[in-house]
């Protein structure tokens, strides 16, 4: 393709690479040039000029990795590249040469570099080639053959770097091998991934990137029965003050978070292992229920500028104390603590960290914007009235206290998504959303969650599909990935997108790490329903009211199934979760509706005037829901548009979806509708 030059961009002061071609392009790649160039990616070397015979690129200091590497870096590149690929296939574009050489290795982080071989497809499905170009042990079959190629041809590609990388040696030796022979067997955990990428048909592959991205998460790069698990309980709080409970809560939390980071251990995430808290159950019920061999328990009690934390570590399966330990700390050695608990347990688990990379360095704050901030979280999670308020104040007051630190800016972008549909006009809660989520990306560029409400924003308020996919992508890039994250990511992204399957996928993968978390199953719920898959959808749901029989989420669920009979049953599930949930108009909608179907007008007429009155932000979606179980599809529609143009929460995330969505969709107007909303073409 020509020679690489590093130059510097006297313009803007940047070091830049420039490729000289070897030929003047055609009008046809400077077309294509400047498509690849509008990818997003950070895992994607950028172009950032093309000229007669030359492009400017991104300049990346760094070697193309070499194997043998072990399974969970192998599985790490892997996934960063997917997903770079992932974002070139949806617009259209196929690299065509995916092999070591045109990866870099910046640290831990891949850049995919040299899209100059991708060819721009007519239609965003295939393309087809003339003459064969690429690197011959490295082309799928069908690539060998100049026949017409689609992202699957990237996926045998890309198996084949994976291959090389784990073994430490190619797959094929040949241009007849890649044709013709299999590769040898890999002793690997990833051994049936690789094999399936190197599939010689397509049809028999990954269909699409997104599913190997599911397959190399899902994977297990240490045999379950040598992984450790451990699941840390909430502290108890023995200190006079009862208030003091955020302090403990927020410790627990903290250790959980840096176990997180070991290398092959299993973590329980926060909300299932907090979900005992307060209950009177034995430490072997605790580990059955939550699928580990060890537990960590331990108190806390603050007395002034001093602390005693205390912690044990428990095998379930006899109850012997593996490891145990007090300290006594002044208040502003607590990071220290957490860092020795942390540091102990895993000695104690004799975790095999060969291999790990090396931890990120975290900001650490000032002590008192660290209570602030584990106030904010603390109040957050309770979600009502006076908590809503407390929980704001103590973000507040995190920032005020080190105005340097990233995460409670974050928190904010949370207090406010939740606050617009409850606590105040949902346009200044928005805006002042993103300026706290802009905020923390500013201190801390790659925080997920920052990224991950920006992307939410863009979609619910905005309808900007591919600047909410590419917040989604930055998210998602860095691991480990929180289980919440996966839950954000296919519930406000994938299942609008004609990827409701996916999103089913990410729900179920949170759930392994987080299995008593009733948000992620009633996401789960929901996904399964957009994916056509309503038994199983609510079976989930019945679960999560075994778990709590006043979860509000999952009432309006059961109740959209309208054709149930005896419609009794919809009518008492729609009518809990209103008593549950007033501040839900959606809620008030739905009972209405089906107030109307029972011939109770009179009382249906009644909650509608507590719509009429404008307290309610999210009304419009609540006149659409109700017109629709009514049979009035033009009212619905009317109600619908207006939805829209207030920008209400509501239109993406429930009228958008099945099974109000469906029902729009039989309207002659829907075209009309989902311009307004800016869908993609493929789920308009």
């Amino acid at each position: 393709m020509g020679e690489v030059w590093k130059a510097r961009d006297t313009r803007l002061d940047r070091i830049v690479a420039i490729k000289q071609l070897k030929s003047v392009h055609t009008a046809r790649f400077e077309q294509e040039a400047r498509t690849i160039a509008a990818l997003n990616h950070p895992h994607i070397c950028q172009i950032y000029d093309v000229g007669p015979d030359y492009l400017v690129l991104e300049y990346v200091e760094g070697k193309p990795p070499v194997g043998p590497l072990s399974p969970s870096e192998v599985t790490s590149l892997g996934l960063q590249i997917a997903s770079a690929l992932e974002t070139a296939h949806g617009k259209g574009i196929l690299h065509r040469d995916v092999k070591p050489g045109n990866i870099l290795m910046t640290g831990n982080a891949a850049k995919l570099l040299d899209f100059g071989l991708a060819k721009l497809t007519a239609d965003g499905d295939a393309t087809h080639t003339i003459g064969v170009s690429g690197t011959p042990l490295y082309m799928s079959p069908e690539q060998a053959e100049g026949k017409a190629l689609d992202a699957r041809s990237d996926i045998f590609s890309l198996g084949a770097v994976l291959y090389e990388l784990l073994s430490g040696h190619r797959a094929f030796d040949s241009l007849a091998a890649v044709l013709r022979d299999e590769p040898k067997p890999l002793a690997s955990p990833l051994a049936d991934i690789v094999r399936r990428c190197l599939a010689k048909r397509p049809a028999d592959r990954f269909q699409t990137m997104a599913n190997l991205k599911v397959a190399l998460e899902r994977a297990s790069v240490t045999p379950a029965e040598e992984r450790p698990s451990i699941a840390v309980l909430p502290f108890a709080n023995l200190s006079s003050d009862k208030e003091q409970e955020y302090f403990s809560d927020g410790l627990a939390e903290e250790i959980i978070n840096a176990l997180a980071q070991v290398p092959c251990l299993k973590v329980t995430a926060r909300t299932s292992a907090f979900s005992f808290k307060g209950k009177d159950a034995k430490v072997a019920q605790i580990a059955h229920e939550l699928g580990v061999e060890h537990i960590l328990e331990g108190s806390v009690r603050k007395s002034g500028n001093r602390i005693r934390v205390t912690a044990q570590l428990i095998k379930a399966c006899d109850g012997f104390h593996l490891w145990s330990e007090r300290y006594d700390r002044e208040l502003s050695d607590i990071f220290a603590v957490q860092d020795e608990v942390s540091g102990a347990i895993t000695t104690a688990l004799k975790t095999r960290l060969s291999g790990a990379s090396e931890a990120r360095k975290e900001y650490t704050p000032n002590v008192a914007a660290y209570e602030a901030y584990l106030k904010g979280k603390h109040y957050l999670f309770k979600r009502a009235g006076e908590n809503m308020k407390r929980s704001r104040e103590g973000y507040e007051e995190a920032i005020k206290l080190d105005p340097q630190w990233a995460l409670p800016y974050a928190g904010l972008a949370t207090w406010y998504h939740i606050a617009a549909s409850s606590e105040m006009d949902p346009r200044e809660a928005v805006a002042r959303g993103r300026e706290n989520a802009g905020k923390a990306l500013e201190l801390e560029p790659s925080i997920p969650l920052a990224n991950a409400w920006l992307g939410i924003f863009d979609i619910v308020y905005d309808y900007n599909w591919d600047e909410g996919r590419r917040r989604f992508e930055l998210a998602m890039a860095r691991r480990p990935i929180d289980p919440n994250m996966r839950h954000l990511y296919g519930y406000f992204y994938l299942r609008h997108v004609g990827r409701a399957q996916e999103a089913v996928e990410q729900h179920r993968m949170a759930l392994e790490e987080d299995p008593l978390n009733l948000i992620l199953r009633a996401g789960l719920a929901i996904t399964l329903r957009e994916a056509g898959r309503n038994e199983e959808a609510a079976a989930e749901a019945r679960k999560v009211l075994e778990f709590d029989p006043d979860f509000f989420p999952v009432f309006s669920l059961q109740a959209f199934d309208f054709t149930r009979e005896p419609l009794e049953e919809a009518l008492a599930l729609a009518g809990k979760g209103r008593a549950i949930s007033p501040w839900s108009a959606p809620n008030i909608g739905v009972l209405a509706g089906l107030l109307v179907r029972a011939g109770d007008h009179l009382r249906a007429l009644e909650m509608l005037k507590k719509l009429e009155g404008g307290e309610l932000s999210e009304a419009c979606s609540a006149f659409t829901i109700y017109h629709l179980l009514c049979g009035d599809m033009d009212e619905a529609v009317d109600w619908a548009e207006k939805a829209i143009r207030r920008k209400e929460q509501m239109v993406t995330m429930v009228l958008l979806p099945k099974p109000w969505g469906a029902m729009l969709r039989r309207s002659a107007r829907w075209p009309q509708l989902a311009r307004m909303m800016n869908l993609p073409e493929t789920v308009r």
